[in-house]
């Protein structure tokens, strides 16, 4: 039986949204409770009933979250494109802002492979990976 889509314009449960979207169960609960995607219907049974919309906004902030956008840059960008007319230079700053943030970890990213590497070495230029009284790697942990 294929699953319920959101195309043929009836409710999904939060288990059809989970295989529409990719997002866990658990996140989708999450998203509701933080007010990053709305609360939907209940069911007559107390289920929740969810609609395109969810499905599309839910798409919108799983894709943001792969792009390593934070939660309160997520509310900006799905602020920004709920507006009637969207600011393209307002999510432009967003979006620089991130790539900043991504630019500055990516270096601390290189200055530790580095250290790592160099404390490798002098483990095997000392240990050649066996025991010794001393331990580079150790030592820059302890340091």
């Amino acid at each position: 039986m294929a699953p319920i889509t959101a195309s043929r314009g009836r409710p999904l449960t939060i288990g059809a949204l989970s295989h529409l979207t990719g997002v866990n169960v658990e996140t989708i609960r999450y998203y509701e409770r933080i007010g990053l995607t709305a609360k939907p219907p209940r069911t007559a049974g107390g289920h929740r009933s969810y609609q395109p919309d969810h499905v599309e906004r839910l798409r919108f902030v799983r894709r943001a979250r792969e792009l390593g956008f934070g939660i309160a840059d997520i509310r900006m960008l799905l602020t920004l494109a709920s507006r009637g007319s969207a600011s393209c230079a307002e999510a432009r700053a967003v979006a620089a802002s991130h790539l900043a943030d991504v630019r500055a970890k990516r270096d601390d990213l290189v200055k530790l492979e580095k250290i790592l590497a160099g404390t490798i070495a002098q483990c095997d230029a000392q240990c050649c990976g066996g025991e010794a009284p001393l331990c580079p790697v150790l030592d820059v942990l302890a340091a």
